[in-house]
């Protein structure tokens, strides 16, 4: 696992409301200075929806309205054999993303955005191969995850994207962090999604196997935490505001990742209307029980302070833009007040000036 001190940072999903990359990129380096992230900007293209964006050259794949479906009338075999030659030829420029798919990434890129100096990791971000394979159908809407050959496409697919997306962000920061969101595991062992525990890993190691720095999956709803808690995730993401209670039901599993040195990104700040009401104290005092109440049932008060992040619950996509930069502006607090408590080195002081204000109440 890659060397690197949580310390109650704050980062955020990729997500952001904003039309335009420059601002989305400003209110991201205002607010999250050690931890910043590329912008998805679904307002901007259809393209940067989670479930288009990360999809260019997958086997037979079509664009339609807005929608995306496999074309079988199309010669699948030889796009799959495309995809393969570049899995085993380890060839991550297979797995480029466009500027046209991703603005905010592109800026980044191109030398457009210059990271805050406090800078201590980059973070990316793709949908998982759960979520994303269970979005693609054919023209039957028969999910690709439910057909042996593409849903083994599919891992090999996001392996390259991820790779290649670590290794460009790699140029940018000390460290590079890449989660999988995954907001179809919220609906695993219901009778809507026909996968198996061992095929979810299976998939999510197929994907971690193409990253060298830190990885991690964000489900933002309530799901078997079992499962990603098994995996070789370095980080686990969750909506803590609204599901603290069902994760702490794993102490034991929670225990484990700790002790192998995982890290949990407690998403306490909500990403909705919620955040209009909230204030530092109230989202601090509500981590805080949720750390109680596994540090009761025999879970390291030592080690779960020593392994947090801070986050928005989910991505802030589907706010007004002001609503998610309270959103930024919250997490930075809630880090800032978590590493007074906790941690002995100074935050950022652009985040500790930032955050005086909403811990004063004012917005």
């Amino acid at each position: 696992m890659a060397s690197f001190d949580p310390g109650w940072l704050p980062l955020a999903m990729g997500s952001m409301p904003h039309t335009e990359a420059a601002a989305a990129w400003n209110a991201i380096n205002a607010s999250l200075r050690a931890i910043p992230f590329w912008p998805q900007l679904p307002r901007r293209n259809s393209l940067e929806n989670m479930y288009a964006q990360f999809t260019e050259r997958f086997p037979g794949l079509r664009y339609e309205k807005g929608r995306i479906h496999i074309d079988r009338k199309r010669d699948l075999d030889s796009d799959l054999e495309r995809l393969y030659l570049a899995y085993l030829e380890d060839d991550r420029s297979y797995g480029r993303i466009g500027r046209d798919h991703a603005e905010g990434l592109g800026m980044l890129l191109a030398g457009e955005v210059t990271l805050p100096e406090e800078a201590q990791a980059i973070k990316g971000q793709m949908t998982g191969p759960i979520s994303l394979g269970l979005t693609i159908v054919d023209r039957n809407q028969r999910p690709v995850l439910y057909d042996e050959v593409l849903a083994d496409a599919v891992g090999k697919h996001l392996r390259l994207k991820a790779a290649w997306q670590e290794y460009e962000l790699a140029k940018h920061a000390p460290q590079t962090i890449v989660l999988l969101e995954e907001p179809y595991m919220a609906s695993f062992g219901s009778a809507f999604v026909s996968v198996s525990r061992e095929q979810v890993i299976s998939l999510f190691e197929e994907v971690f196997a193409g990253l060298e720095g830190l990885k991690g999956v964000h489900c933002c709803g309530n799901t078997d935490w079992s499962i990603l808690l098994s995996t070789t995730a370095d980080m686990l993401s969750l909506d803590a505001y609204d599901y603290a209670a069902s994760f702490v039901r794993y102490p034991q599993e929670i225990s484990e990742f700790l002790a192998r040195g995982g890290m949990i990104v407690w998403g306490i700040v909500p990403a909705g209307i919620a955040a209009e009401s909230e204030t530092v104290e109230s989202l601090v005092d509500r981590l805080l029980r949720a750390i109680a109440s596994l540090v009761r049932q025999g879970v390291s008060e030592e080690a779960l302070m020593k392994a947090g992040l801070v986050s928005p619950s989910c991505g802030l996509g589907s706010l007004t833009t002001a609503l998610s930069e309270r959103v930024l502006s919250l997490t930075a607090g809630v880090s800032e007040e978590m590493r007074r408590r906790y941690v002995s080195e100074p935050v950022p002081e652009a985040e500790a000036e930032g955050e005086q204000e909403e811990g004063d109440g004012r917005q």
